[in-house]
C-alpha cells in the first residue's frame, strides 16, 4: 500500500505570508519572497500550494527551475518561466518594451535577432521586469523560480536586479533555496537585509507536526491507529524532515515492518536500523519492482543528472516508446521521478537522495559507460549542439573520462555563452576547458579557449585573473604556437587593459603583440593590433593622443581594405571619424559613409548603427539638427541597443535646454536619469547630469548646478569627455547669468587649460565660441585671433557660430564698419535663433560695444534682452539691461501684464502695453473719439499714444501706422 499525504502539514504560518503577499501583487504591490530550507524540508511542496493558490484567484504563473543536469546553462530557469507565456496563444502586448523587446531574445528564441549591442545583466533585468509587468497588468503574476542553489550566476543576476525593482509592480517573485552555501542563499540573505525581499525560513516539523503527517499519510484519523513506537522511530530517525518521513515511512512499508490490518496499523520486526541505509534499501527496492529494464534505464537517468531528457534517455537505453512509458510511469507511481513541468519531455528524480542509491548500484566503469553513451546519444540527436545540449554533452564527456574531447565542447559551449552574453557561465565553461585542456599535448586548442576567456574576464570585471593569464601566454609562445595566434592573444588581452581603464598594461601588450609580429609578420594580425592601439591611444591621457590614434586608425583602415576585415574597417573609420572632426566636416563625413556602407555590404548591424549615430551627432552639432539622432535611435530601438537609446536621449535632453524648453529638458532628464542611474550606464549618466547641470546654470540656478555637477563628479566626471562641457555650458554661463563677467571668464581659462592638455572630441564647451566673444569684448582678442578661430571647423558648429559672429560684429563696430557690423549681428540672430537664451545674452553683451562705438541698436537689443530675461525671472541680467537703457538715456518702462502680448519687434521699439492696445484698433481705421470711447480715456490721450508710436515704430504717417496695424493683424 502506497501512504499518501492529502494536506500540508505545519505550515500555516508561511501559506499566511504567501496568500498576503499574492494579494499584494494583485493590487500593484509586487515583491519577493525566498523559501530557504534544507533539502527535503518541503520547499517545493509549499511552492505548489503557492501555485494552487495563485491559480485559483485568477493570477498568471510562471515556473521555471534550475538545472542540475552537468554544468550551469545560462538563464535555464528565467527561459522556462518565460516561454511559457506564448504556449497558451495568447498574443502578447510587447510595445511596453520598447527597446528592450530585441534583448529578451537571449531568454525568448523567437524574439532573437541575432544581433545584440550589450551583455549588461541590468539591462536584461530591466527588460525581463518590464515583460513581467506587461504580462501581469490587470491580474497579477506569480513568478516561481525552484532550486536556485543550482542557479547559473547570469540568472542570479537578473534576479538581483528583479529583487530591486519589483516593488509597486504586480508580480510576485516567489523563489526556492537550500542552506547549503551558495551565490543563491547570499541573493536571498542580502536582499532580506535591505528590506526588499522576505525571507521564510523553513524550519523542521516538530514532533507533533511529524506526528500529524504520519496519520495523515497513512489516512489514519485517531491517535492510537498508529503505533506509538513508529511514530517516535519516524521522529528520531527524521529529524522533522517531511521528505525523509514520507521515505522512511515507504520504506518500512515496502520492508513489511509496517503493515495494515483490521484493527489499523500496527509494527511488525525491528524498526531499528541505519537510517541512510534504510533509505537507499528502500528506494533500490521500489526500483528493483520496476525489473532489470527499469533499472537500467533509471541508471542511465540519473548519469544524465536529477533532471534527464527522455528523448536522450531512450538512445542511449535502446527502448522503445511503449517500454520508456511503462516505467516513467510506474516510477511516478512509485514516487521515485515526475514530470518536470516547465519543460516538456523533460523529467526529474523527486530527490537527490534517489540518484545517489543508483549510484551505489554502479561501478566507476559503468557510470563511465553510461556517461560516454548519453554523449554519443547527445551528439546524435543534436549534432549542431544548440542550447543546453553543448553544455550537458561536455559534462558527460568528462564523465566519461574524455578530458581532451570534454574540454573542447567545454570551450564551444564558453564561446556561445560569451556570444550570448552570459558572462559568468562563459567563464566558468572556458575556464573548465581551459583546466581540462592544460594538460593535453595541444597549445592550438588551449590558446583558442584563451581567446575567449580573456574578453569574458575582462567583461566580467575580473581583470587580475585576466593578467595573470599573460603568464601562459609566454608558455604558449614556447609549445610551437604560432606568431599570428599569438599575437592576436596579446591584442586581446590589450582589449582587456582598454575595458578596465588600464592603459599602461594595454599599451604594454600592443608593444608584446608587435614583438611577436616581428618575426613573422602578418598584414591582417596587424591591422587588429593598430585599431586596438588607437582606440588606447585616444584614451591614454597626452597632448598628441588625437594625433596618435589617428595614424593608428588610418593605417588599420588601409590594411582592412586590402585584407577583406569588415569589422577593422567599420571600427577604424568611426574613430577617424571622431578625430576628422575637429578639422573637416566633410571629412568626417566620408569616413562615417564608408563606415555605414561596409557595414551594409557585409550585413553588420551594429556597426551600421554606430555610423548612423556618428552621423546624426555630426549634423547635430553643425546645424542643430536631431532628425539623424532620432532616426539613429529608432534603429537601435528596433536592434535592443539600450545603451545608444540612452545616449541619444541624453543629447536630446543638453538640445532642449539649449533651444530653452527647461520644462521638456528636465522632465526628459529625470525619467532618463531614473533609467540610466539604475541601469548604471556610468557614459549616459555622466552625460544627462552634464545637461541638468547646465539646466540650473540657464535658470540662473548655481546651488542646483553645484549639487548637479558634484554628483557628476561621483560618477567619474574629472577627466571624462564630459566635463569640458560642464564648465564652459554650465559654470560659465552661470556666471553670465550673474553679471560676474570676470567668473565666467576664469572658468573658461580653466576650460581652455584643460582642453590643452588632453584634447577632447566634444566642441561645444565655448573654447571656439564664446571665449573668443568675451576676449573680443574685453579688448584681449583682434581680428588676427578671430581669423585664427574662424578658420577651424569647430567655429563653424551652429552652436559655437552664434558666437564667432556676435565678435566679429563688435570687431567691424571698432574698425568703423558699422553697416557690416549691423549686419553681422543680423545673421548671428538667425543662426541663434534656435537657441533663445543665448541669442538674448548674446545682445545684452555686445550692446554696450555697440553704443561706445556708434554702430547698431543697443536699445532696441537691451529692450529685447530684459523682456526676455525679466520674464524668466533671471533678476541680474534683467536689472543689468534696464541699467544700461538707463545710461544710453532710454525710457525704463515698467512691466506690466500684457506685455506678453506685444509682438518682440514692437517691444524692441518701446512700444508700451496702452500703445499696443491703441495700435491694434487703427486697424479698423477709427478716429480718436472712437478709440477713446473702446478704452475709456480721452480723444487727447488717445491723440498722444498715436503720435509716440509713429515716433517709435518709423511710420511715416498715421495712415501707414494704419496700413501696418492691419497687416498684423491680418498675419
Amino acid at each position: 500500500m502506497r501512504s499518501h499525504a492529502p494536506s500540508l502539514v505545519g505550515r500555516d504560518p508561511q501559506l499566511t505570508v504567501l496568500e498576503r503577499a499574492m494579494t499584494d501583487a494583485r493590487q500593484g504591490n509586487g515583491g519577493v519572497v525566498f523559501l530557504v530550507g534544507e533539502a527535503g524540508v518541503g520547499k517545493s511542496r509549499l511552492a505548489a500550494e503557492a501555485v494552487g493558490g495563485a491559480l485559483g484567484s485568477g493570477m498568471r504563473v510562471l515556473r521555471g527551475r534550475s538545472s542540475t543536469t552537468g554544468p550551469a546553462v545560462p538563464f535555464r530557469p528565467l527561459t522556462e518561466a518565460l516561454m511559457s507565456l506564448f504556449r497558451g496563444g495568447e498574443p502578447m502586448d510587447d510595445l511596453a518594451l520598447g527597446p528592450y523587446r530585441p534583448v529578451l531574445g537571449r531568454l525568448i528564441p523567437d524574439w532573437d535577432t541575432g544581433e545584440r549591442e550589450s551583455s549588461s545583466m541590468v539591462i536584461l533585468g530591466e527588460a525581463v521586469l518590464r515583460l513581467l509587468i506587461a504580462a501581469g497588468r490587470g491580474q497579477g503574476q506569480l513568478l516561481l523560480l525552484e532550486d536556485l542553489h543550482d542557479a547559473d550566476p547570469e540568472t542570479l543576476g537578473v534576479l538581483e536586479y528583479l529583487v530591486d525593482n519589483l516593488e509597486y509592480t504586480p508580480v510576485l517573485l516567489l523563489a526556492t533555496v537550500r542552506t547549503d552555501f551558495s551565490d543563491a542563499l547570499d541573493l536571498a540573505q542580502s536582499a532580506r537585509r535591505r528590506g526588499v525581499a522576505g525571507l521564510l525560513d523553513l524550519q523542521p516539523l516538530s514532533r507533533p507536526q511529524v506526528h500529524e503527517m504520519i496519520r495523515a499519510q497513512l489516512g489514519a484519523e485517531g491517535t492510537d491507529d498508529v503505533p506509538a513506537e513508529v511514530m517516535e522511530r519516524l521522529w528520531e530517525d527524521s529529524a522533522g524532515s517531511p521528505y525523509l518521513v514520507e521515505e522512511l515511512l515507504q520504506s518500512m512499508i515496502g520492508a513489511g515492518t509496517l503493515v495494515q490490518g483490521p484493527d489499523g496499523w500496527r509494527a511488525v520486526g525491528d524498526l531499528r536500523r541505519d537510517v541512510s541505509s534504510a533509505l537507499a534499501r528502500g528506494i533500490l527496492r521500489r526500483i528493483d519492482r520496476l525489473g532489470a529494464q527499469g533499472l537500467t534505464l533509471l541508471s542511465a537517468a540519473a548519469v544524465l543528472g536529477r533532471r534527464f531528457p527522455l528523448t536522450v534517455l531512450q538512445r542511449m537505453t535502446g527502448v522503445d516508446d511503449r517500454a520508456l512509458l511503462s516505467h516513467l510511469h510506474a516510477g511516478v507511481a512509485a514516487r521515485l521521478v515526475l514530470p518536470d513541468e516547465p519543460a516538456p519531455d523533460w523529467y526529474s528524480f523527486r530527490h537527490s537522495l534517489t540518484v545517489e542509491a543508483l549510484f551505489t548500484q554502479m561501478t566507476p566503469g559503468q557510470r563511465a559507460d553510461l556517461a560516454r553513451r548519453g554523449a554519443e546519444a547527445v551528439e546524435e540527436l543534436h549534432p549542431d549542439l544548440g542550447g543546453d545540449w553543448c553544455a550537458l554533452a561536455a559534462g558527460l564527456r568528462e564523465a566519461a573520462g574524455d578530458r581532451v574531447e570534454a574540454g573542447l565542447l567545454f570551450a564551444d559551449a564558453g564561446g556561445r555563452a560569451l556570444v550570448a552574453g552570459a558572462l559568468g557561465s562563459a567563464v566558468t565553461l572556458l575556464s573548465r576547458a581551459e583546466s581540462l585542456l592544460g594538460d593535453a599535448d595541444d597549445p592550438q586548442a588551449r590558446a583558442g579557449v584563451l581567446e575567449n576567456l580573456l574578453p569574458a574576464l575582462a567583461e566580467a570585471g575580473d581583470f587580475a585573473r585576466a593578467f595573470d593569464l599573460a603568464d601562459d601566454l609566454h608558455a604558449l609562445g614556447g609549445a610551437g604556437l604560432s606568431p599570428v595566434r599569438l599575437a592576436t592573444l596579446h591584442t586581446r588581452l590589450a582589449k582587456v587593459a582598454h575595458t578596465a581603464g588600464r592603459w599602461t598594461d594595454g599599451n604594454r601588450q600592443i608593444v608584446r603583440a608587435r614583438e611577436v609580429l616581428a618575426t613573422s609578420p602578418d598584414e591582417a594580425t596587424a591591422a587588429a593590433v593598430d585599431v586596438t592601439a588607437a582606440y588606447l591611444a585616444l584614451d591614454t591621457p597626452g597632448a598628441d593622443r588625437t594625433q596618435h590614434a589617428e595614424k593608428l586608425a588610418r593605417s588599420a583602415a588601409d590594411t582592412a581594405e586590402r585584407h577583406a576585415l569588415p569589422v577593422v574597417a567599420c571600427q577604424a573609420r568611426e574613430l577617424l571619424a571622431t578625430v576628422a572632426r575637429e578639422r573637416d566636416p566633410e571629412e568626417s563625413q566620408a569616413m562615417l559613409e564608408q563606415a555605414l556602407a561596409t557595414a551594409e555590404r557585409h550585413r553588420l548591424p551594429l556597426q551600421r548603427m554606430y555610423a548612423a549615430t556618428r552621423m546624426g551627432g555630426n549634423a547635430w552639432l553643425a546645424e542643430g539638427d536631431t532628425s539623424g539622432l532620432l532616426a539613429a535611435r529608432e534603429e537601435a530601438l528596433r536592434l535592443g541597443s539600450v545603451n545608444i537609446v540612452h545616449t541619444v536621449d541624453g543629447i536630446l535632453v543638453l538640445d532642449a535646454v539649449l533651444r530653452g524648453d527647461h520644462e521638456g529638458a528636465a522632465a526628459a532628464a529625470a525619467d532618463c536619469l531614473a533609467v540610466v542611474r539604475r541601469l548604471r550606464l556610468a557614459p549616459a549618466v555622466r552625460y544627462v547630469l552634464m545637461a541638468q547641470a547646465v539646466l540650473a546654470a540657464h535658470r540662473a540656478d548655481r546651488a542646483g548646478m553645484e549639487a548637479t555637477l558634484a554628483a557628476f563628479t561621483e560618477w567619474d566626471g574629472a577627466g571624462s569627455q564630459e566635463e569640458p562641457l560642464g564648465l564652459g555650458l554650465a559654470r560659465a554661463f552661470c556666471g553670465l547669468l550673474e553679471e560676474d563677467r570676470d567668473l565666467a571668464r576664469a572658468e573658461l581659462r580653466t576650460l581652455v587649460a584643460l582642453e590643452a592638455g588632453n584634447p577632447s572630441t566634444y566642441h561645444l564647451s565655448g573654447t571656439h565660441g564664446l571665449v573668443l566673444l568675451l576676449d573680443v569684448l574685453a579688448g584681449d582678442a583682434d581680428r588676427a585671433r578671430h581669423e585664427e578661430v574662424t578658420a577651424t571647423a569647430v567655429a563653424r558648429m551652429r552652436w559655437n557660430r552664434q558666437f564667432v559672429l556676435l565678435s566679429d560684429a563688435v570687431l567691424l563696430g571698432r574698425e568703423g564698419a558699422g553697416a557690416r557690423a549691423a549686419d553681422a549681428v543680423e545673421s548671428a540672430l538667425t543662426v541663434a535663433e534656435p537657441y533663445p537664451l543665448a541669442q538674448h545674452l548674446g545682445l545684452r553683451l555686445i550692446a554696450d560695444a555697440a553704443h561706445q562705438d556708434g554702430w547698431g541698436d543697443p536699445v532696441g537689443w537691451l529692450r529685447r534682452a530684459e523682456h526676455y530675461f525679466h520674464e524668466r525671472d533671471i533678476a541680474a541680467v534683467s536689472g543689468a539691461c534696464r541699467a544700461g537703457l538707463r545710461r544710453l538715456g532710454a525710457p525704463v518702462h515698467q512691466h506690466r501684464s500684457g506685455t506678453t502680448g506685444i509682438p518682440e519687434e514692437l517691444r524692441a521699439q518701446g512700444v508700451t502695453v496702452r500703445e499696443f492696445e491703441v495700435f491694434l484698433l487703427l486697424a479698423e481705421r477709427l478716429g480718436n473719439k472712437d478709440i477713446a470711447d473702446r478704452l475709456f480715456i480721452s480723444p487727447r490721450t488717445a491723440e498722444k499714444h498715436i503720435a509716440s508710436l509713429i515716433t517709435k515704430t518709423g511710420a511715416a504717417n498715421r495712415a501707414d501706422l494704419c496700413a501696418r496695424s492691419a497687416a498684423l493683424r491680418a498675419a
